[in-house]
């Protein structure tokens, strides 16, 4: 059975999200503290429920040490569950390593679909192979060829790593703080945040009109690729 760890001091909140994941299936083990969570063997579980307003801390910290000790490739995904609905929390959030955002109060409904939806993009993430793809769109990894509607498309280096960072991480958010951090290379050269959006767009030129139904911008925030609607 797959183990849901939450880090939640409200008692009311820890029962009921422990009820509702039995039901659902999963096991569910309850922490009430940073220091709690820090103790875990986060390993033995696949997800992660995390409040941000802790006793003894702020649910930062859990993501900025999963960071530090470089546990993150490891790690079970993360999502933040919290009454802080503020922009800049959200993309703090996402900019940390969080696998999702969802605020309180939720419908039960709708987070038990955001957790499986979590796991399903793990799941094909531990699965993936030397080729990425997305709706017409083909990556090859190995060969660096990438094709669009079995054509193929002549890109930059810095246009392909962009694709394949966004194919890797199909449909989840990423930041433009997370693409742009993405890119620092060894010599400390980076892109900026005006050529960063110059690469988008002529990403979508050359896959072609039909890109932009792969390649989305979320406003305010950043992009994300996912397959288009049937």
């Amino acid at each position: 059975m797959e183990r849901i760890l939450i880090i939640e001091d409200d008692s009311t909140i820890l029962y009921a999200l422990s009820e509702l994941l039995k039901e659902e299936g999963f096991g569910a083990a309850a922490v009430k503290s940073l220091q709690e969570a820090f103790r875990e063997d986060i390993r033995e579980y696949c997800l992660i429920l995390l409040d941000l307003g802790l006793p003894d801390g702020e649910g930062w910290a859990f993501l900025e040490r999963l960071h530090a000790e470089g546990k993150e490739e490891e790690a079970p995904p993360v999502i933040i569950l919290t009454a802080r609905e503020e922009e800049r929390d959200i993309i703090r959030g996402l900019d940390m390593g969080a696998d999702d955002y969802v605020t309180k109060p939720f419908k039960t409904g709708v987070l038990i679909s955001r957790i499986r939806a979590v796991l399903r993009r793990r799941g094909k993430a531990m699965r993936s192979t030397q080729a990425l793809t997305c709706g017409n769109i083909r990556l090859d990894k190995q060969k660096t060829i990438v094709t669009a509607g079995g054509r193929e498309i002549s890109l930059t280096a810095g246009e392909f790593r962009l694709l394949q960072y966004l194919m890797e991480n199909k449909e989840r958010t990423l930041t433009r703080n997370v693409l742009l951090a993405h890119f620092w290379d060894n010599d400390g050269e980076f892109v900026n945040d005006n050529t960063l959006t110059v690469m988008v767009k002529r990403l979508r030129e050359k896959l072609g009109s039909g890109s932009r139904q792969y390649i989305h911008t979320v406003r305010g925030i950043g992009y994300k690729m996912e397959d288009a609607d049937d």
